[in-house]
């Protein structure tokens, strides 16, 4: 219970501190936002600070913080250190960073930023695998609410039913403009989250008969998965997710104010931080141990053990609470998933978004793209989208890397995301080497090629901020 406590005291911290010395180094200021300038009345558009953080923590919270957490609870209390610290120094950093460079840069996407910082080849790149990653994020949140809703329900209205009703309110909520849906719900589900995670953390903590264990460095992997670098893919959207990447350049078309960006950004991730612990600890407290979390996880799925965990721990009332927010986490991130695809494809296409013909255009295919991988097994998209997402995470890091060390005034503050993003890049190539759904090498050979990886492309930055800060040429 005093890491649970000690680990939430840490994450305010993080965000009054590191989120200071992060803005800072961005240097916001007094300019025109493209909110302002570039208002569309359809994703241009202007919104109030407090909306815009529930908006930003809708999109962002998917079912990544609840059930990402969930498995990776599995391995033990180890798993609260990695969401703190990879929140704080990586996540968060992450969110704000590729919010505010797409609002410096009309709020443009990630596909795009990685075209003007990285060059020509990365911007075909990221293209292709942004439109992959947000096709497999809408997937897995259409498919993970509705088997959720569909164990709530009556027998008659089937899985496949509410998989329909979600990708109909997901075309409306593409289609239309940001502030008809999305700005009027999104608060109040950003509301209702924020009460489910405080009904679910107190219940873990004063509940009879539970039990949130303390911190410890060991391995409590029941099938014996390795933490590096299984456990920080596994848990993506609570310590750090590429997935943010392609929905903070949406809000960054929405803010008022270069200044109110670390509490949109960064605050939002603070705050789904919180989200992850909380269901991390719930899932140990409430099974005993990671040996049952992992068997409830095996037998009734994600779903099932969300469903249990908030039905026994609050009651029929408070249960049915607790599902609704998990149900809007994933719902509310599906919608912009897919919405994000459309702003991607415009770009690259040039098609104006004013146009409601042109936004058809787009959506309907991606739409039904969607339906047809809602088909596929759950756990394998799960899977491929959790080592995507996280490499979109690295390459997003990397970007911003290359934009502080040419905007920033001090050069050595592109250590913030130079860092993380050199540890990324050792998590996402050693986990696709050893992954089932990847090469299935050994450790042996994995680990060293993770490490030399990392290492090349640190060594490559350092050469770009030494030739930046002497003058040089920088390649």
């Amino acid at each position: 219970m005093i890491s649970f406590i000690s680990a939430i005291i840490v994450l305010i911290i993080g965000y009054l501190v590191y989120g200071r010395v992060v803005e800072n180094v961005f240097g916001p200021d007094d300019r025109r936002t493209p909110a302002v300038t570039m208002e569309d009345g359809v994703d241009f558009v202007p919104i109030r600070t407090w909306k815009a953080v529930l908006i930003q923590l809708l999109n962002i919270a998917g079912t990544g913080p609840i059930f990402g957490a969930l498995m990776g609870a599995c391995f033990g209390p180890v798993v609260f250190l990695w969401i703190v610290f990879g929140a704080i120094l990586g996540g968060a950093v992450h969110d704000y960073m590729s919010g505010m460079i797409s609002e410096r840069n009309k709020g443009a996407s990630i596909a795009e930023l990685s075209g003007i910082y990285l060059g020509k080849p990365a911007l075909y790149i990221m293209r292709a695998f942004s439109v992959l990653l947000l096709l497999l994020t809408g997937t897995v949140f259409v498919t993970s609410p509705a088997a959720l809703i569909a164990r709530m329900t009556p027998e008659s209205l089937s899985n496949t039913f509410w998989i329909v009703v979600i990708l109909v309110y997901y075309v409306l909520a593409t289609l239309l403009p940001i502030d008809k849906i999305i700005g009027r719900l999104y608060p109040i589900f950003g509301a209702v989250l924020i009460i489910m995670a405080v009904s679910i953390g107190g219940a873990s903590l004063f509940g009879p008969g539970y039990h949130i264990p303390e911190i410890s460095f060991t391995n409590l992997h029941p099938e014996g998965l390795p933490i590096w670098p299984f456990m920080f893919v596994t848990v993506a959207c609570g310590a750090i997710s590429g997935f943010h990447a392609t929905q903070s350049p949406m809000i960054a078309k929405c803010i008022t104010s270069e200044k109110e960006g670390r509490k949109v950004f960064y605050g939002a991730m603070i705050i789904e931080s919180v989200i992850a612990l909380v269901w991390a600890a719930a899932g140990v407290a409430f099974y005993g141990g990671t040996q049952m979390l992992n068997e409830a996880l095996s037998a009734a799925g994600q779903s099932g053990t969300v469903y249990e965990i908030s039905k026994t721990m609050l009651g029929p009332v408070g249960g049915v609470l607790a599902v609704i927010g998990v149900v809007a986490c994933p719902i509310t991130s599906g919608d912009t998933a897919f919405r994000s695809a459309r702003l991607i494809l415009a770009e690259s296409l040039h098609l104006d978004q004013k146009n409601m013909r042109n936004r058809l255009i787009i959506t309907i295919p991606l739409l039904g793209i969607g339906a047809f991988l809602t088909q596929l097994d759950f756990n394998v998209l799960w899977r491929y989208f959790s080592w995507s997402n996280q490499t979109l995470a690295m390459i997003s890091l990397w970007v911003a890397s290359a934009y502080l060390l040419k905007n920033a005034k001090n050069r050595y503050g592109s250590l913030i995301t130079a860092l993380p993003a050199a540890f990324m890049s050792a998590v996402s190539l050693t986990y696709i080497l050893m992954a089932k759904e990847g090469f299935r090498l050994s450790s042996a050979i994995a680990y060293p090629a993770g490490i030399c990886f990392a290492f090349v492309l640190f060594c490559i930055f350092l050469y770009n901020m030494s030739s930046a800060r002497t003058g040089l040429p920088r390649k």
